[in-house]
């Protein structure tokens, strides 16, 4: 059998990795597109690699676009197969694909405006709104911990990785030539001390595994509280400048960890009396969605919940849906706080904000994640003075910031605890997927250090043999 990384290869998005084994059947691990990487990102999501009528089963860690994003594209070029994934992320996977359709279609209106005027031929989106949901029809639910038999040579199991709702571990058991190998994928792996979610599950012993590498050569700050982050960033922005606190947010778990935390500073009876707007239609549907899995929560919510139904509710939040809602928070000048997607700034709601506010010094941009570097939040964040949105160039003057504890990817640290159920001479081959090639540098030498023997950092569209 061989594997093939057609994506998150020696970068973060756009996750996929290809299965073939000896017979010619092909299992695909993710179906993810690339996002933050500026001209050449819609170019890479149409680009395979493989022929998608070939692959026969599809097998989804988690409902993040990097994850799941090209799922309908792949299901418009031919392919036919059932999708395996949790329930949660079937019903997460299923809102964010419809909205991911409705911002290619809005984006390609907008950028085909520009190209008649200029006489050049349309553009299409990768796929559109009833992509999304023919797709949706090929997928199968499978719970965790338990072992299911995909076909007469693959068992599946999740274990979750405490990433956000749903999110999980893959484990394969793979029967060839008589003999069985077992795979990991790790899928996005979570933090052990979640504000939200319980911990990464320990799992089986495996022979070869896919590791996630985001935050490979660094630890999250753990002396400040995210909810004591966030109170100086409003007391800063927003009491003492008089401005808007715009927060970059991804809709599934980084905006519901906001919420969290807020509600922890009113229950604390510290949060400013002010306006808190989420304008993202998905963030509030998504919301939603993960308050109706309360089991996968950790201990610390389950005893929130018994004295605070909400945990994501609190005085001065205000849910923005429609766009002419949107559009009115233009006209406030603040004191207020606005928490919008997407979490790079590349699309979304927030990067009209972003536009209509970064030229003022009164105002500050709070970003709570990793930003790909050529994305509008990697640019941010790596300081440049001009930035052009929406087709015109601004002057960088409100305070660009970020709250990096705020991850929802472990750190070293906790991708090392993931692999601490794992004997290190018995894995025969440990890749490092999803990370920039510098920072999977740095963490091939922790793993190698930590007796791993064969730890690798294929290259996109690398095809290895497994033996």
């Amino acid at each position: 059998m061989k594997i093939a990384f057609h994506g998150a290869a020696r970068t973060v998005t756009g996750s996929k990795h290809l299965l073939t084994l000896t017979n010619g059947k092909k299992y695909l691990l993710d179906c993810g597109m690339f996002q933050g990487m500026g001209k050449d990102t819609d170019a890479m999501n149409r680009v395979w690699g493989f022929n998608p009528a070939e692959v026969d089963f599809l097998i989804l860690s988690h409902a993040h676009i990097d994850h799941s994003g090209l799922i309908p594209k792949l299901v418009k070029d031919g392919f036919d197969g059932k999708i395996f994934c949790t329930p949660a992320t079937k019903a997460l996977t299923a809102v964010l694909l419809e909205d991911s359709a409705g911002i290619q279609e809005n984006d390609v209106k907008y950028e085909n405006k520009q190209r008649a005027q200029q006489g050049l031929p349309y553009l299409r989106p990768l796929y559109e709104t009833q992509d999304a949901i023919n797709a949706m029809r090929n997928f199968v639910e499978v719970e965790y911990g338990n072992w299911y038999s995909i076909d007469e040579n693959i068992d599946l199991m999740y274990t979750d990785a405490g990433h956000i709702i749903g999110s999980a571990a893959v484990h394969l058991k793979i029967k060839e030539n008589g003999l069985v190998k077992r795979l990991t994928f790790s899928g996005d792996v979570g933090r052990y001390r979640d504000a939200i979610l319980r911990s990464p599950e320990v799992f089986p012993q495996a022979d070869f595994i896919l590791l996630e590498s985001t935050y490979g050569n660094s630890l999250h700050d753990l002396n400040t509280t995210t909810p004591d982050l966030l109170l100086h960033w409003i007391e800063k922005a927003c009491l003492q400048k008089k401005g808007k606190l715009i927060i970059p947010a991804f809709s599934v778990g980084r905006t519901q960890e906001i919420l969290y935390s807020l509600n922890q500073l009113e229950l604390e009876r510290r949060l400013p009396d002010l306006d808190y707007f989420v304008d993202s239609p998905l963030s509030v549907e998504a919301t939603q969605l993960v308050k109706s899995y309360p089991t996968y929560f950790n201990n610390t919510i389950q005893k929130i919940l018994k004295v605070d139904e909400d945990p994501f509710g609190f005085k001065g939040l205000k849910l923005v849906k429609s766009v002419d809602e949107s559009k009115m928070l233009n006209f406030k000048n603040g004191p207020l706080v606005i928490i919008s997607a997407s979490g790079m700034a590349d699309a979304g709601r927030v990067k009209h904000h972003i536009s209509n506010n970064i030229e003022s010094s009164r105002n500050t941009i709070l970003f709570s994640g990793y930003c790909e570097p050529r994305s509008v939040g990697g640019k941010l964040l790596n300081g440049v003075k001009e930035i052009k949105l929406f087709g015109v160039i601004h002057e960088v003057n409100a305070e660009i910031a970020a709250i990096r504890s705020m991850s929802a990817h472990g750190d070293y640290e906790d991708l090392c605890q993931f692999l601490a159920c794992q004997d290190p001479k018995k894995v025969e081959r440990l890749f490092l997927v999803h990370g920039e090639y510098q920072v999977q540098q740095a963490f091939q030498q922790r793993l190698l250090n930590k007796g791993f023997s064969d730890v690798e950092i294929p290259e996109m569209h690398a095809e290895i043999g497994l033996g």
